[in-house]
């Protein structure tokens, strides 16, 4: 099982979001000379892949993206981001640990398991995107919508993410808090700000509800999600002189939140204690992503033991980080985890996997579907 060359052709694919740079049609044409069939789902700038061998239950997908995000300044890499190098025992590239190996090695782990089993039990399917570091509107949402649609789901989903800390398999995810974000509006009056009479300044109005949001507790968490957490990013206020009171004020919060709120629990109290304030406020409210979680089962207990096996290591469970297409997949699918590379170097100059991992990740995907698919 070699995923080095096919890592190594991936990475010379310059496929920065939305691009796919053409590793798609590479997937593809492998599998289909094993019997997959493919299908192309093109939304916008953004091309997907649904690949499926089989029809019987269960379905076991390996899903993953295919797009990387940009390089960064070239001068400051130590060898073209595009030019797959190896040095000091490591892969150097773009899309190297996020997550061009991992797609490596989904296709290089299915291509043995068939060879080995071609009356296998159950099916075997790939959705793989090109939209997951960008705004992720074209890309493995589009494909589920479309799947849910014709009344297909997902009994199993392996998301390639990088989800290792220090070696690999030592963390896999089997969920994600889920991201609620809000685009406030104070409106005050502006005035000269030596007549404070004559003016409401937004930025004060703010401050006493502002300082209460930032101490609220929200949720305890569980046993697999951490408190849900309120943060700002961004204020916007103030006409550039420093003599006017502004008449607005912007801000940006998220919410990233456990399965023990929603949604519609954190906007109902985030709006009953800016009323409270009697503030003269609206909100843009946008839904990234709900929670996500996959307790523990038959693809939690197949990929640890595979990790095990295979690693020498014991896989914890975690629902921290970012948000992944898992939260798309969720929809169709009730056992979802991430399992891939160490994630220490994504998105920074000299992206890089080590060639031990890259040589081990096959093998575990491999042992994971010999157990869910016996």
């Amino acid at each position: 099982m070699n995923a080095l060359e096919l890592t190594q052709d991936l990475i010379r694919r310059r496929s920065v979001t939305p691009e796919d740079g053409g590793c798609q049609k590479l997937l593809a044409e492998r599998l289909s000379r094993i019997g997959f069939e493919c299908e192309v789902i093109r939304c916008g700038d953004v091309i997907n892949l649904w690949a499926r061998r089989g029809r019987a239950k269960p379905l076991l997908c390996f899903a993953g993206h295919t797009d990387v995000v940009p390089t960064g300044p070239l001068d400051q890499w130590e060898s073209d981001p595009f030019m797959p190098t190896i040095r000091d025992g490591k892969l150097y590239g773009r899309g190297a640990a996020d997550m061009k190996s991992s797609i490596a090695a989904f296709l290089v782990a299915t291509e043995t398991f068939v060879a080995e089993r071609p009356q296998h039990a159950g099916s075997i399917a790939f959705l793989i995107t090109s939209d997951e570091e960008g705004p992720s509107v074209n890309g493995t949402v589009r494909v589920v919508e479309k799947l849910k649609a014709r009344g297909e789901t997902i009994d199993y989903c392996i998301v390639g993410e990088p989800s290792s800390v220090n070696v690999l398999g030592d963390m896999i995810k089997n969920g994600r808090r889920g991201s609620f974000s809000g685009k406030l509006t104070v409106r005050g009056v502006q005035g000269h700000i030596a007549y404070p009479h004559l003016v409401k300044n937004p930025i004060l109005l703010l401050a006493p509800a502002l300082a209460e949001l930032a101490v609220e507790k929200w949720d305890e968490g569980n046993e697999y999600f951490p408190p849900t957490s309120f943060q700002v990013s961004n204020v916007h206020s103030g006409t550039g002189a420093t003599n006017v009171v502004p008449g607005s004020l912007e801000l940006d919060f998220n919410f990233r939140y456990s399965s023990e709120s929603t949604a519609e629990s954190l906007r109902a109290r985030v709006e009953e204690i800016l009323r409270r304030h009697a503030l003269d406020f609206s909100i843009e409210w946008n839904l990234s992503g709900k929670p996500f979680l996959t307790q523990r089962g038959e693809l939690v207990a197949a990929v640890q033991t595979s990790i095990r096996e295979v690693a020498g290591v014991e896989a914890e469970l975690s629902t921290t980080g970012g948000t992944s297409d898992g939260r798309f997949i969720a929809d169709i699918c009730p056992q979802i985890v991430e399992l891939g590379p160490v994630n220490a170097s994504i998105h920074k100059l000299n992206e890089h996997i080590d060639l031990d991992a890259l040589e081990r990740l096959p093998r575990i995907y491999l042992e994971a579907m010999r157990a869910l698919l016996p």
